[in-house]
C-alpha cells in the first residue's frame, strides 16, 4: 500500500520542518502538507527551508494545499472568499513553484466558508473563476487541483462528493479545465453522512486523491468503526492508483502502530 503522511496533522509534537524526516524514519517515503506558511507568498528563505526539509529527508512531496487562511481560527480556504481574490491568485504561483521544484502534482484547494455579506451565488461565481485559474497555473507542471468536501466547519458548503463534483463540472464547463478532481476524504464524507461505498462505486477511477481517518474521533485506522481497508481495496479494484493520505490525529508514539501491524501481516 502506498501511503503518504500528512505532516500538518501528524507528528505535531515536532517542529514542522523536522516532520518529513520523522515520517521517513517511521518507514514512509511520501508526505503531504497543508499550506505550511503564514502568508500566500512566503519569502525565498522560508520556501527554501521547507523544500530542503523535504529533500534532506529523502521523501517525496505528493500533496500541498493552497493557502486556506487561518485554519486554527476556523478558515477553510480562499477559493470562494470575496475580498481575497488577489491573495489567492498570488498563491497559485507560489504553490506551483514549490510543486515544480519538488515534483509534487496534487494541490488541494479548500473552497472556503460562506460569507454573510455575500450571496452563495456570488461566492460560487468567484470560486469557479479561481479554480479555473488554479487549474491553469498547475497545468504547466502537470499538476491537478483537488477539491474536497469537509466536515466540522458549519459555514463550509461542500459536504458531500456530489457537492464537490457539481463545482468541478461547472469549472470544466466554463473554462475547459480537465485537471481538477475530487479529493475523497473518507472520514469527512462519512461524518457528513455521505454514502462512501456508493461514491467509491461511482467515482473511484476518477478520484484525484484519497485521505483517511477513522470515526469517531478522527483517529488512526482501527480506532473507530469505518471500514477503511475495504474502501481502499475497492477503490483500487475500480481503478484508483494514487497515494492514500494519512490525515488523522494520533500521538507520535502510536501514530503508525496500525501500519506496523499491517506490514507484519502482509509479510
Amino acid at each position: 500500500m502506498t501511503y503518504t503522511v500528512n505532516c500538518s496533522i501528524l507528528l505535531t509534537e515536532l517542529p514542522l520542518l523536522e516532520r518529513p524526516a520523522a515520517a521517513k524514519a517511521a518507514g514512509f517515503d511520501a508526505v503531504e502538507f497543508w499550506w505550511p506558511f503564514d502568508s500566500s507568498v512566503p519569502s525565498d528563505a522560508e520556501t527554501t527551508r521547507f523544500e530542503n526539509a523535504i529533500k534532506d529527508a529523502g521523501v517525496q512531496l505528493t500533496g500541498l494545499n493552497f493557502n486556506a487562511g487561518n485554519m486554527p481560527g476556523g478558515d477553510r480556504g480562499l477559493v470562494s472568499w470575496k475580498g481575497r481574490c488577489s491573495e489567492f491568485k498570488d498563491n497559485i504561483d507560489a504553490v506551483t513553484g514549490i510543486g515544480e521544484r519538488l515534483g509534487c502534482k496534487g494541490f488541494n484547494a479548500l473552497y472556503g466558508n460562506r460569507q454573510d455579506e455575500f450571496t452563495p451565488e456570488e461566492q460560487d461565481e468567484l470560486a469557479a473563476k479561481n479554480l479555473a485559474a488554479a487549474a491553469a497555473g498547475v497545468a504547466r507542471i502537470g499538476g491537478t487541483v483537488l477539491l474536497e468536501p469537509v466536515s466540522g466547519a458549519p459555514k463550509y458548503p461542500l459536504l458531500t462528493a456530489a457537492d464537490a463534483l457539481k463545482v468541478i463540472a461547472r469549472v470544466k464547463e466554463e473554462s475547459g479545465a480537465t485537471n481538477i478532481k475530487l479529493l475523497a476524504d473518507f472520514y469527512h464524507l462519512a461524518v457528513n453522512g455521505d454514502d462512501v461505498a456508493a461514491v467509491i462505486e461511482n467515482h473511484a477511477k476518477d478520484f484525484g486523491h484519497i485521505q483517511i481517518a477513522d470515526n469517531p474521533g478522527r483517529g488512526a485506522p482501527g480506532t473507530g468503526n469505518l471500514p477503511l481497508g475495504e474502501w481502499i481495496a475497492r477503490s483500487r479494484e475500480l481503478g484508483y492508483e494514487g497515494h492514500i493520505g494519512l490525515e488523522y490525529k494520533e500521538p507520535q508514539e502510536t501514530a503508525f502502530s496500525w501500519a506496523i501491524r499491517d506490514r507484519a501481516t502482509a509479510s
